[in-house]
């Protein structure tokens, strides 16, 4: 996992999905995995 500035290019991504954990800001992607990051 990848800690980000900005996720905007990783949320664009087929299969993404932006979840908010404790004021951490998360990607993931079950289709492609290394593009997942987090950022905070």
């Amino acid at each position: 996992m990848k800690v980000r500035k900005s996720l905007r290019a990783l949320k664009s991504r087929p299969g993404a999905q932006v979840v908010r954990r404790r004021g951490v800001t998360y990607v993931l992607n079950k289709k492609e995995p290394r593009f997942k990051a987090r950022q905070g």
